[in-house]
């Protein structure tokens, strides 16, 4: 069941990705975890300077580097996910954040991606010298932890971040 690619993102794709973000919005999800902010974005070349600049020149909002990617269905060429890999911890993401964001588009939830994704993206931490990452997730989301655990994820804590309840997972590459 390897079906997916990680791609970063390209002006080749904003149809795509401008179709991805959609479904978020009309299933009343501005907040659309792994692709910095999209759903904040109206303007699509915007949102694209900023997530080549956090790459590599510029830091994102959480002051780190980081890299974004969408998951490609090899089958389709159809987006299913968005992750986000966060090149080196802040002190305020140990607390809340970690190394990866990342999601499922709504029509695709419960097949069985986030795991393949997720492993992608632990090879590219890997590739980057990363020895393990954190992940964070709401204690309610229950299939983010259950994903973060079958890659390996080793529950730490549960701790209380802006008034939520939320878990830490570590995964040792």
């Amino acid at each position: 069941m390897n079906d997916l690619v990680l791609v970063r993102p390209s002006k080749e794709m904003e149809k795509d990705i401008w179709e991805y973000r959609q479904e978020y919005l009309l299933c009343g999800e501005k907040h659309i975890n792994g692709c910095c902010g999209i759903g904040y974005y109206d303007d699509f070349d915007t949102w694209l300077e900023f997530v080549l600049a956090i790459g590599k020149d510029k830091m994102s909002r959480e002051g780190v580097h980081a890299s974004t990617f969408f998951s490609v269905r090899k089958s389709d060429n159809k987006i299913i996910g968005s992750i986000q890999l966060r090149h080196f911890l802040t002190e305020d993401l140990k607390k809340h954040g970690g190394h990866i964001g990342y999601g499922i588009r709504p029509g695709e939830r419960g097949k069985g991606y986030g795991r393949q994704q997720l492993l992608l993206v632990l090879e590219e931490a890997a590739k980057m010298g990363i020895p393990r990452v954190m992940i964070s997730c709401d204690k309610d989301n229950i299939p983010s932890g259950h994903t973060a655990m079958s890659c390996g994820g080793v529950l730490e804590c549960e701790n209380c971040y802006k008034g939520r309840e939320q878990q830490i997972y570590w995964i040792t590459l």
